[in-house]
């Protein structure tokens, strides 16, 4: 894990994970809107019930949240679960009325919360793309001087 990563995986981790540990013994009714919710937006959900529902959540969040914060887990794979995530999140955002402006990706009051978790995504892609493609060029880890080669333009 590149060490820059640590203070956006520490955040967002920490943030993760109490929202996960905070759903974890939801039930009746603020299970069944949080349910309701996501159900309207993403059918197949009707399938789940809500107190299975929001304990499926609640365990995606605490793992989620876990990994983030544990510098063992690979950022491409932490940068993974993140865009996965929170591309469900800006799914919920998308398809339930209301959140957003009639023909406009522009929040409405109601979808700001909603809304604010596109940073999950854009995060979760800055840890992908730069564990993968920061590996491949060797950016940032002394590519050329530990094979030997000298850098370009420099004698001795």
């Amino acid at each position: 894990m590149n060490v820059s990563h640590l203070p956006l995986r520490a955040a967002i981790g920490a943030f993760v994970l109490n929202s996960g540990l905070s759903k974890w013994n939801l039930e009746g009714e603020a299970a069944e809107g949080m349910h309701g919710m996501a159900a309207d937006a993403i059918p197949p959900l009707r399938r789940v019930g809500p107190g299975q529902f929001a304990r499926l959540l609640a365990g995606t969040e605490v793992t989620l949240g876990s990994a983030l914060l544990l510098p063992l887990i690979p950022s491409a794979l932490v940068g993974l679960g993140l865009v996965g995530f929170g591309g469900g999140l800006l799914r919920l955002y998308w398809a339930t009325p209301g959140m957003h402006e009639p023909g406009s990706v522009r929040p409405t009051q109601q979808g700001v919360p909603i809304a604010k978790d596109s940073w999950l995504v854009g995060a979760g892609l800055t840890l992908l793309l730069d564990d993968l493609f920061g590996r491949k060029t060797g950016k940032g880890r002394g590519a050329g001087r530990r094979s030997g080669r000298r850098c370009a333009g420099r004698r001795g």
